[in-house]
Parts: C-alpha cells; sequence; structure tokens
C-alpha cells in the first residue's frame, strides 16, 4: 500500500467529513474537538483568501492553535557568535553547490560565511520557496492567525518560535545536518512544495499512488517531527473542553509518527 493510499485510509478512520483543504477532524476523549489543518507556511497568492467554509470553522472556535505565532514581525533568531567560514566546514562538494545556489539566488556569501549551519539552511530554503513564488503573507497560518485576530478568537502556541530557535540551536554540529540535507534534497523539496499548494489549490490527498519524498535523514526527521508530534499531543490531550482549529505543518499529518495517528490512539 503507497504511502498516500495509508493516509487516505487513516483520513477515514478519524473523520467521515472531507474537505477541499488538507484537514480533518479528530474529538479527543473530554469532548476535545480539534479541526486539523495541514498548513503551508508560506504560499502563494491564490492560496488568498481562504475558504469560507475555514473561516467559520475558525469563527465558531474556541480558540486558533499554531505552532507559533507567527504574525508578530520581531524576529526571534539570536545573537550568535560567528562560526568559521563555510567553506572550513563543508566538503569541497557541498561547498561547490552552496556558491551555486547563493549566485543563482542572489543570496550575497558575506550575508551567510559566519552564520551557524542551520541558519544557513532557512536561508537557503526561504529564497528556494520565493523563487517558486511562495510569500510568508499567503502562508495558511499567517492568514489564520489575522483571521482570528479581527474575529477576536484567541490563539494558543503549541511551542513558540523561541523554542522552534532552541530546538535548531541544540542540532549537532550546529545544525550541519539540516544544511547538508537541505542541499541532498534541494530539487526534492521544491517538488514537495509544489505538491503542497496543489493540495491547497486543487485538493488534497485522497488516495493513489503518489508517494510523499523524503528530505530528512532519520536522526533529523526524529527531531523536527517525531519528537515535537509527541509533545503536541500531549499538548492537545491536556486542552480544556471545547472546539478548536489546529493549524501545523502539512507534513506533520502523515508519514511515520504522524500526529492523526498519535492522537488517535489516545486511550478513551
Amino acid at each position: 500500500m503507497g504511502l498516500l493510499s495509508r493516509i487516505s485510509a487513516l483520513f477515514s478512520n478519524l473523520s467521515n467529513t472531507r474537505y477541499p483543504w488538507p484537514a480533518l477532524d479528530i474529538v479527543l476523549p473530554g469532548q476535545r474537538h480539534l479541526h486539523l489543518v495541514g498548513s503551508i507556511h508560506m504560499g502563494t497568492c491564490d492560496m488568498s483568501p481562504l475558504s469560507d467554509k475555514l473561516l467559520n470553522k475558525l469563527r465558531d472556535a474556541d480558540a486558533l492553535i499554531v505552532e507559533a505565532d507567527i504574525s508578530e514581525n520581531s524576529s526571534p533568531f539570536p545573537d550568535i557568535a560567528d562560526e568559521l567560514p563555510l567553506e572550513q566546514r563543508l566538503s569541497a562538494e557541498n561547498w561547490a553547490q552552496v556558491v551555486s545556489l547563493t549566485q543563482e539566488m542572489g543570496i550575497p556569501m558575506s550575508q551567510i560565511d559566519n552564520q551557524p549551519a542551520w541558519q544557513i539552511a532557512l536561508v537557503l530554503q526561504a529564497h528556494q520557496a520565493q523563487r517558486l513564488g511562495l510569500r510568508a503573507n499567503y502562508g495558511i497560518d499567517f492568514q489564520l492567525l489575522e483571521a482570528a485576530k479581527t474575529m477576536a478568537v484567541p490563539v494558543i502556541e503549541l511551542e513558540g518560535a523561541q523554542h522552534q530557535i532552541d530546538i535548531l540551536t541544540r542540532l549537532p554540529d550546529g545544525g550541519m545536518p539540516l544544511l547538508t540535507d537541505t542541499l541532498t534534497h534541494w530539487h526534492t523539496n521544491a517538488r514537495l512544495m509544489q505538491m503542497m499548494i496543489i493540495w491547497w489549490l486543487e485538493a488534497p490527498p485522497q488516495g493513489g499512488n503518489v508517494q510523499l519524498p523524503n528530505t530528512f535523514g532519520d536522526e533529523l526527521y526524529d527531531v523536527l517531527m517525531g519528537q515535537r508530534n509527541l509533545a503536541w499531543q500531549h499538548f492537545l490531550q491536556q486542552l480544556p473542553a471545547g472546539r478548536y482549529v489546529v493549524a501545523v505543518g502539512a507534513l506533520h499529518l502523515y508519514g511515520k509518527g504522524n500526529l492523526p495517528e498519535l492522537l488517535k490512539n489516545i486511550p478513551k
């Protein structure tokens, strides 16, 4: 059975309602009703405005729950001591790829040369998304946050921006695994972003033989996906009774140790 077929089976086990965006409804013990939305953090102009049906769900919710409130414009990046020049930290092959990408995307090498590897990875990923036509203000979670503020719907953070930065700063070797994975899976990541855009503009996955590409090594996947999904499961099962719209990165809905499967297995 293909990955998307397994995803489809999981969705039908959790919810009888299908939505024209990546989402499912889950009811946890204690009358905690979750509308779990697979967000994309950067989107295209065609992804705005959000569906009236989704906005109505938000309007009826007791709170919007997001990974972090990114509607505030302050930068969470800490002041970090300069690292060694990047060429000294990379293999010759990876260095050549970074030089090629920075030239292609117009990123001054002086801007990233002494940054930690995890921060360089984020810079490269952001520029890649922008070249694909994605912008942060069209991201799903950003649009939901703006709508929640207009509707006076409370916002709850699953972890917050500072905690996300703390995860990155604790990665081994200055976050070099994230940078090398970004370089290794550069073209795969572009295809994955385009796939997720299609989920929002046309239809979410309902089955078929399409495979989701892997863009993380096993250890990095555990840190950035698996461990966070477990933490979010614990957080969500502690909520007061109520109705919540929960927006998390779309990839957290799928794959090994995904959030819906963890929530489904909470004892009744």
